[in-house]
């Protein structure tokens, strides 16, 4: 059985959930093999064996930790020519999407981005993805080289199943050209006791029609467990930071409940949000565009509608 090689999102060893979906994924196509970069691998260790990974590539080398993702697609290259994989899977992350382009560069492939679906197909790999602000649903196949697949974050349930994890350190010295760009400090994000917006399956956000008061916002998302996210319109105004906006030009999210909440629905917004599972809509424009992608839509005053809203998932949860 082919090897598919999984590159691990980790902070610290601290292992994120698009890490045990890909393995999941994985599991579909061949053997799974994680390859980890950085320091922390102990604490990884039992995470990547409970989803899957047969074997851990691992490099702690600082040459590849200190700098931006040169390194890191030339050790994925390097490994893609050794172990002849069955597909490299990366998150979907902005970070994922440049180390995947330049490894399908290095090793002459054939690359995928943003797929929300992989399966093993007759002589290949078939991927699914949603393209043009998601207009369209496209099925695609690699047909050159090894299949590159950056897959976006709620791809796939994760699902255990127990393997060995066994390491192997390996022998990698990155280029001198990969080590053109070294990062000099690095700060870890204000937690908010809220969930990753591009890993949260629940994602409530506001926009325009907030006015600039994201507290009852807040206050939703807080009763659902959801992470927050804000249109480009209430970012640009400075309501919201721009690491939440969700939107062609911020994270693309695909969690299985999206609530917008005083959203129009511009095209760059929904280009971020509409492989979402189901959508719901709160907004007072009846007329709004939003309404036309919704599973569900309620024509009201946001400021209104979520208070009861929070008010009724806090008594049904007693």
């Amino acid at each position: 059985m082919a090897e598919v090689l999984v590159l691990v999102d980790h902070v610290d060893g601290t292992v994120r959930k698009t890490t045990s979906e890909l393995l999941t994924i994985a599991r579909r196509l061949g053997e799974p093999s994680a390859v980890f970069v950085g320091a922390g691998f102990e604490a990884a260790k039992e995470t990547l064996a409970k989803f899957g990974a047969a074997k851990v590539y691992r490099v702690e080398s600082d040459d590849v930790t200190s700098h931006l993702v040169v390194p890191q697609a030339e050790l994925l290259a390097q490994l893609v020519g050794s172990t002849s994989p069955a597909a490299v899977l990366v998150p979907a992350s902005t970070e994922g999407k440049e180390i995947a382009a330049r490894v399908a560069i290095k090793t002459e492939s054939g690359l995928v981005t943003d797929a929300v679906d992989v399966q093993a197909a007759d002589g290949g790999v078939a991927t699914t993805q949603s393209v043009f602000a998601g207009s369209y649903t496209v099925q695609a196949k690699v047909t050159k080289g090894t299949p590159i697949i950056a897959v976006k974050p709620n791809s796939a349930t994760p699902e255990e199943a127990p393997a060995a994890a066994a390491d192997e350190v390996v022998d990698f010295t990155p280029s001198e050209a990969a080590k053109g760009a070294r990062i000099t400090e690095s700060k870890p994000k204000q937690a908010t006791g809220r969930p990753e917006l591009t890993e949260a399956a629940i994602v409530v956000s506001g926009g325009r029609g907030t006015g600039g008061d994201f507290s009852k916002v807040e206050d939703f998302a807080d009763s659902l467990g959801a992470a927050v996210g804000a249109s480009r319109a209430a970012v640009d105004a400075g309501w919201y930071p721009h690491t939440s906006q969700v939107g062609q030009t911020g994270k693309q999210v695909s969690p299985q409940l999206y609530v917008a909440c005083g959203i129009s629905g511009a095209i760059q917004h929904r280009a971020g949000m509409q492989t979402s599972k189901t959508i719901v809509a709160v907004n007072k424009d009846n007329e709004a565009p939003i309404f036309e992608l919704v599973d569900f839509g309620v024509v009201g005053d946001l400021f209104a509608v979520l208070p009861q809203a929070t008010d009724a998932i806090k008594t049904a949860k007693g």
